[in-house]
């Protein structure tokens, strides 16, 4: 191969590492900033109405909410692909009506956890009127894998990403908000749960590190093709000796 076309492919190769090493720094940058504004939220707890939810300006925002209402009879939606300390299962969601008008929206219950048959949890309803609270936040991030809901036997929904406009339908609503509450745990209903906003996806933390990688792998390819370039003339300049 010629030195210019293997310099080349080095630099290209270099540059396609360095590339996803600003991406992995930019991740980790937005989520910092992202976990400095939740802070910021639930250290005032200055509640908003419930039908802020439903600002799509701002559904990447984050709030502490409260408010009365019901929630909706019907189907629950069961997230699924939740690991909580080790173990696999899934998180409860149902769709609340508030009293002061808007859409619903759904509320996280908590974490259920899954055994080996994956046998998925029966939710009971929530009936009567309520005062809840919790943290707005946008849905959790879907990742990779994405499908519609899949009705269960019982009525409830399973599904892999969270999306409230396709879910809207099968639970026979007209709209969903599109953020989502963090239903306060404090509060006596539902299941085990928190305020983490990054359950199950990477910390700024790892996205760094995976940063350093990628840098690591562009210096790596750089020097490599430095040493076989070095070698090369090397080994002309012998030849040419002899």
């Amino acid at each position: 191969m010629p030195m210019a076309v293997g310099w080349l492919l080095a630099v290209l190769l270099a540059g396609g590492f360095t590339a996803l090493g600003v991406w992995q720094l930019g991740r980790a940058e937005q989520k910092r900033a992202m976990l400095a504004q939740v802070q910021h939220t639930l250290q005032a707890r200055q509640p908003v109405p419930l039908s802020v939810a439903a600002q799509a300006s701002r559904g990447l925002d984050f709030d502490w909410a409260a408010g009365a209402g019901h929630f909706v009879a019907g189907p629950a939606v069961l997230l699924d692909n939740q690991v909580r300390d080790g173990q696999p299962g899934v998180r409860v969601y149902r769709p609340f009506l508030p009293a002061n008008g808007g859409p619903a929206l759904l509320v996280e219950l908590g974490w259920q956890p899954l055994q080996g048959d994956r046998a998925l949890p029966a939710v009971a309803p929530l009936t009567g009127s309520r005062q809840i609270s919790g943290l707005l936040a946008p849905p959790p991030s879907p990742g990779l894998i994405r499908g519609p809901a899949a009705p269960q036997a019982d009525g409830d929904l399973l599904a892999v990403a969270l999306q409230p406009a396709a879910l809207a339908v099968p639970l026979k609503l007209e709209t969903l908000a599109p953020r989502v509450l963090k239903l306060d745990p404090a509060l006596p209903i539902g299941y085990p749960r928190d305020l983490d906003v990054l359950p199950n996806t990477l910390p700024p933390e790892r996205h760094l590190g995976y940063a350093v990688q990628w840098f690591g792998l562009a210096l790596a390819v750089l020097a490599t093709a430095g040493v076989l370039t070095w070698r090369r003339r090397g080994a002309a300049r012998e030849k040419m000796g002899a």
